[in-house]
């Protein structure tokens, strides 16, 4: 069973990537848990990552501390979107 709000945060994910990265809303809403993002989606480079993480901060309220990014949490849109949920439903 996933967490309250844990819809919000995907959701919220969704609308990062596709307004930072520019894809187009019928690809986000493709995206699964295991849909792999770096590395796989070109638009997501080194550069557009600080961007998703910043705007994902900005629209949930949290705070992304540097030591805390790593390959693992954009290995998948699923791993994005827990990694956001495990700051924001605390």
């Amino acid at each position: 069973m996933l967490p309250e709000g844990y819809d919000t945060v995907e959701t919220t994910v969704r609308a990062v990537l596709r307004d930072v990265l520019g894809l187009s809303a019928d690809r986000v809403a493709g995206f699964t848990a295991t849909t792999p993002l770096f590395g796989a989606v070109p638009e997501l480079d080194s550069m557009a990552v600080a961007g998703v993480l910043t705007e994902t901060e900005d629209r949930l309220g949290i705070l992304i501390e540097d030591d805390e990014v790593d390959g693992d949490m954009l290995e998948t849109f699923g791993a994005l979107v827990e990694f956001a949920a495990s700051k924001a439903l605390v």
